[in-house]
């Protein structure tokens, strides 16, 4: 089994492709309160007089791994050009309505707002490969 490995190892390393050194893995409990990213992703965001004023459309980590911000889009129309800005996670009140069924994002901001804040572009690594 030993030689196996080494033998993986040179063949990845070999390759190019560098990996660090994995710990064992932790598991965790989630909490009923706790949220998933397939949760976030895709919902729409409202202002404090529920309009609509864009769209989470990704989730951003720190290089702790961390949730950092997310990305939304604003403005266009059916996908056409939309922008993307990247808000602190605070600015984002994320909650679950029980009696809807359903994920509710809303932030004190206005579209002008988001569409005036500095543009996220998926360029460079944030547009690389996942394969």
């Amino acid at each position: 089994m030993y030689k196996s490995l080494v033998v993986a190892a040179a063949t990845i390393v070999g390759s190019g492709v560098a990996f660090a050194a994995l710990a064992e893995p932790q598991f965790v409990t989630l909490q009923h309160s706790d949220m998933l990213s397939s949760n976030v992703v895709g919902l729409d965001v409202y202002d404090t007089s529920n309009n609509d004023i864009g769209k989470i459309q990704d989730v951003a980590f720190d290089s702790s791994k961390a949730v950092k911000g997310y990305v939304i889009s604003v403005g266009g129309f059916l996908g056409m050009g939309s922008r993307y800005v990247t808000v602190d996670t605070s600015s984002v009140d994320i909650a679950y309505d029980t009696a809807n069924k359903k994920w509710h994002a809303s932030m004190n901001a206005t579209k002008d707002q988001l569409k005036a804040a500095p543009e996220f572009k998926y360029e460079g690594i944030w547009n690389a490969s996942k394969s």
